[in-house]
C-alpha cells in the first residue's frame, strides 16, 4: 500500500491497460480528509497487499483525475481489468474500503 501522493501519474492507457485487481487514490498529501483516510485504508489493506495501489497527487490541469471525473478527495477507485468496479469518495470506515476490495479481488 502507498502512502504518499505521486505526482507523476499513470497515464490512462496504463490504468485501462492493467490485469487484475487495482486500486487508484486520487487526492493530496496536504488534503485533511486524505490523511483521515490513512488509517483507514491501510486497515482495510490487511490481506490484499498483492493488490496494486496508485496513489495519484490531483489538482487542476491533472489529466488523470479528469479522465475519473474525480471532484472530491480522497476518491478511491477500485478497478478489475482496467474497469472501474467500485467508487468511494471520502471514506469514513474500513469496512466500506473491505468490501470495495473484496468485490474486485473475487473470482
Amino acid at each position: 500500500m502507498e502512502t504518499v501522493y505521486q505526482e507523476t501519474a499513470p497515464t490512462r492507457a496504463d490504468i485501462d491497460a492493467l490485469q487484475g485487481a487495482a486500486l487508484l487514490e486520487f487526492g493530496a498529501n496536504w488534503c485533511g480528509h486524505c490523511r483521515a483516510a490513512l488509517p483507514l485504508l491501510a486497515q482495510a489493506y490487511q490481506g490484499y497487499e498483492q493488490v496494486p495501489h496508485f496513489k495519484v497527487e490531483d489538482g487542476p490541469g491533472r489529466v488523470l483525475g479528469r479522465s475519473f471525473r474525480v471532484k472530491l478527495w480522497p476518491t478511491l477507485i477500485f478497478l478489475r481489468d482496467g474497469k472501474e468496479v467500485a467508487r468511494l469518495v471520502r471514506p469514513e470506515d474500513a469496512d466500506a474500503i473491505s468490501a470495495a476490495l473484496r468485490q474486485i479481488t473475487q473470482d
